[in-house]
Formats: C-alpha cells, sequence, structure tokens
C-alpha cells in the first residue's frame, strides 16, 4: 500500500467565529499534481496554512510523509512552499543566486561539536560551500534563470522572480511542493511555460504538488487531480470529472463563467 504524501482528515479550521473550513479530507499520493479551486472565500489559502502548520485547527488532523505537522522535525526541509505574493523590500541587497542559496541546508550544523578538529572543519566548510555553488547552479539553470544569477532579485518580473523561487525550491531535494497561487500576476504565456516546466521537474524529480488555482482552464490541462473547495469538499477527482458543468455549479454557484484560453 503506497503511504500517502499528504493526509487531511476531518479538518475544521475556524478564524474568529468564522468557519473558515468544515470536515476537510483528502489524500496526496506520491508524484501527483493536484489543483485546488473554489471561489473567494472558499477556504483555499486557509487550507494552505493549515497544511504548513502556520495557523491552528480547532478539528481533525494533517499528516505529511506519515507525520503530524507539528513533528516533522528536519523531514520539513522536504516541503517546499511557494506563495502568491512574495512581499520583501526590493532596495534590499541579495542577489538571485544568494536568495536560491538560502534554500541549501547546512549540514555542518549537525555534525558532532566534538569531532570538529579545526581542520576538518575547514575542509568539510569547503566541500559543503562546493556543493552549494554546484546545486544553486543547477537549480538556476534547470529554471531558465542563470542569466539573472548576479541580478538583484528586487529588479526582477513577476514571472522571473516565481521561476527564482522554484529554483530555491529545487535547490535542495524536495517530496512536497505547494504553491499558493503562484502564478498570480504571471502573463498566459508565462503561466503556460510555467506549468510545463512544472510538469517536467514533477516527473524528474518525484515532486507530489498541491497547487491552489483559480484558472479553472490551466487546471484542466496540467493537472492530474483537482480539489474543488467551498468551506468543505464538494467534489475531487480527475480534471475531467471534478470540473464537470454540474461539479462547478455546486463549487461557485450561479454566475460562474468558465474562461477558455486560445493556444495557437
Amino acid at each position: 500500500m503506497t503511504l500517502p504524501t499528504l493526509k487531511v482528515d476531518g479538518l475544521t479550521v475556524y478564524q474568529g467565529n468564522y468557519l473558515a473550513l468544515r470536515d476537510v479530507s483528502f489524500e496526496l499520493l506520491p508524484g501527483t499534481d493536484t489543483a485546488i479551486v473554489g471561489p473567494n472565500g472558499a477556504g483555499k489559502s486557509t487550507l494552505v496554512k493549515a497544511i504548513l502548520d502556520l495557523i491552528p485547527c480547532q478539528a481533525g488532523k494533517i499528516e505529511i510523509f506519515g507525520h503530524s505537522t507539528t513533528k516533522l522535525g528536519t523531514l520539513r526541509h522536504y516541503l517546499g512552499y511557494m506563495p502568491q505574493n512574495f512581499i520583501f523590500d526590493r532596495s534590499f541587497p541579495i542577489s538571485v543566486s544568494e536568495l536560491v542559496g538560502l534554500g541549501w541546508t547546512d549540514e555542518l550544523k549537525k555534525q558532532n561539536p566534538k569531532a570538529k578538529a579545526k581542520y576538518l572543519q575547514f575542509s568539510r566548510l569547503w566541500k559543503q560551500n562546493h556543493e552549494k555553488i554546484k546545486a544553486v547552479t543547477k537549480a538556476l539553470r534547470r529554471t531558465g534563470v542563470d542569466h539573472l544569477r548576479h541580478q538583484s532579485i528586487g529588479t526582477l518580473s513577476g514571472g522571473q522572480l516565481k521561476r527564482v523561487l522554484l529554483a530555491y525550491c529545487l535547490v535542495m531535494p524536495r517530496k512536497l511542493l505547494v504553491l499558493d497561487e503562484a502564478f498570480a500576476g504571471v502573463d498566459m504565456q508565462g503561466a503556460a511555460d510555467f506549468y510545463v516546466l512544472l510538469n517536467e521537474l514533477k516527473q524528474e524529480e518525484g515532486w507530489t504538488i498541491l497547487q491552489v488555482s483559480h484558472d479553472i482552464d490551466m487546471v484542466s490541462r496540467h493537472c492530474d487531480r483537482v480539489l474543488c473547495l467551498n468551506q468543505t469538499v464538494v467534489c475531487t477527482g480527475q480534471p475531467e470529472i471534478a470540473l464537470s458543468p454540474e461539479n462547478l455549479l455546486a463549487t461557485y454557484g450561479l454566475g460562474f463563467s468558465r474562461y477558455h484560453h486560445h493556444h495557437n
């Protein structure tokens, strides 16, 4: 039996007195790409925050890699996250390669202090720094932004920044990648290109992906499964089933209009 990468069971979350999520349950199997869709206020971002253990839940449980989110420990390094809005001071002097390098875990800190003779310490530090530089370069090249490595992150376009953040997630081995409206602010062609890259990396790296999206057309083209959410799970399944007119009506209500992109 395959162990789910993520398991959410009976999750209920209140935001103050407001019931944001009610009895939400679902599983993500390894190597799948699942999109969460639903109207504004449906609880999509709340669900992501609960999964990342950023907000408390009033009922239910969440397990990642078979462990409670409160007991992940070093397994948290296998979890990547891309927010909808990466808010930062654009005047802050940090380059693209420096930002991606922050995703590298310093294994030296885990060494036994008693075993740190000076010559070993410098040797390990050099080796690790060399490995870090290689990993950063590889991640930047794979996401198509190596030419920006020395550029300040404050000068990047929205699409460039998304690729740099993806490189940040790629610089260390990950098993679960969570994206919260990661394509917001990116033009249609940029989003389509990003989806293609994301699918390639999913296959190459064996990622399990959970993404919040408002773009039904992109989701139907690129995701393996869809979870329709409106405070609770309305339906879940393959795109052709979950995104049927009946399920979209039940999720979004009357007045919902599905927009179709036109691709050459």
